[in-house]
């Protein structure tokens, strides 16, 4: 059997990982070849399609990013895209596909897969956003970025009695907010699932500053406030039409600053989070979603996505991981607001 392997959507920590994984198992335990798509979807729109062996993964395990390159194309917006999927498949003898990304990627291999293109997915992203896993790789050590830059800040704040707002990724959903706020002892977190009223951020900010403690604020790039509208600097779309978020949190320190009559200044973590040497988690949980998935190749069990529950590895249906997205339940923030203020 042949198998190729692709990643797509945003990169992260612990791309390298996986890809390393299904090669070395595929290789050393079911004597499968392998080739490599180059930058997501879109390798196969160009027919991008280079060998990948044991040599080719040695010495990756800790590298970030992805060997193979990634982009944000769906194929189903470029003209004859399915045809020229099927092309590059056939061209190249490729058997089944090992897709490795977000809800995105997922969400193509989804109809791929529904298309007859045999596949299994795994899931990545540092937002933590894909459905019925517990956490995808990625996500951990976004959040341990996230989480010494707030260490780091919370100095500075100190030094200067001046509010900081940290801005960080996650799309429309709260996870790295949440975990990375609580982690770095954030006196308010606001996550895209609970819009957020200004009025009262500014109070458990004034709050602070009544006991001598500069407050530091920790804001999702998808929060919203109560009354108004998200904040953008980009209304640009990419292929799946999604806009770049960014914005929320210079929007949040100009009103913080005119409303409580102290200053406060924005970092926006950005990138940063996505790039880089994977945490040890990510590490460990990228390889298991490696030799997993490259098992239910062999096995025959297609348009499937292997997911973590608990500490095992399970496989579920495509369709179920990519039906919505997971986002922060209520409860759970509901548990740390004696933190807030």
């Amino acid at each position: 059997m042949k198998v190729g392997v692709l990643t797509g959507g945003g990169d992260c920590p612990g791309l390298n990982a996986v890809i390393r994984s299904v090669v070395r198992k595929g290789v050393q335990e079911y004597a499968f070849d392998f080739v490599g798509v180059r930058d997501g979807w879109l390798g196969l729109l160009q027919n991008a399609v280079v060998p990948l062996d044991i040599p080719a993964v040695r010495g990756i395990l800790p590298r970030g990013g992805t060997i193979l390159g990634s982009s944000r194309t769906n194929p189903f917006k470029h003209e004859d895209g399915l045809r020229r999927v099927r092309d590059t498949l056939a061209a190249h003898d490729v058997d089944a596909l090992v897709v490795i990304g977000g809800e995105d990627t997922l969400g193509v291999a989804t109809e791929l897969n529904a298309r007859g293109v045999p596949l299994v997915g795994v899931p990545k992203t540092i937002d933590n956003d894909v459905s019925g896993t517990d956490y995808t790789f990625g996500f951990n050590t976004a959040v341990g970025i996230a989480t010494e830059a707030i260490d780091r800040l919370h100095t500075t704040a100190e030094s200067h009695m001046r509010t900081l707002v940290v801005e960080v990724m996650g799309r429309h959903s709260g996870w790295i907010a949440l975990h990375a706020g609580i982690a770095g002892g954030a006196n308010v977190i606001l996550v895209p699932e609970r819009p957020f009223d200004l009025d009262q951020v500014c109070e458990q900010v004034r709050s602070r500053f009544e006991i001598n403690y500069a407050p530091i604020v920790v804001v999702a790039e998808g929060a919203v406030p109560k009354e108004g509208q998200m904040v953008l600097k980009d209304q640009s779309l990419d292929e799946f039409g999604h806009v770049r978020l960014s914005g929320i949190g210079e929007w949040l320190a100009r009103q913080i600053s005119d409303r409580t009559g102290k200053e406060a200044r924005t970092t926006v973590l950005g990138h940063v989070q996505r790039g880089g040497t994977p945490s040890a988690f990510d590490r460990w949980l990228a390889t298991r979603y490696g030799l997993h998935a490259i098992e239910a190749v062999k096995d025959g069990d297609f348009g499937v996505m292997v997911a973590l529950r608990g500490t095992r590895i399970v496989r579920i249906p495509l369709a179920e991981a990519t039906a919505q997205a997971k986002v922060v339940d209520p409860s759970l923030y509901d548990e740390f607001e004696v933190f807030f203020g």
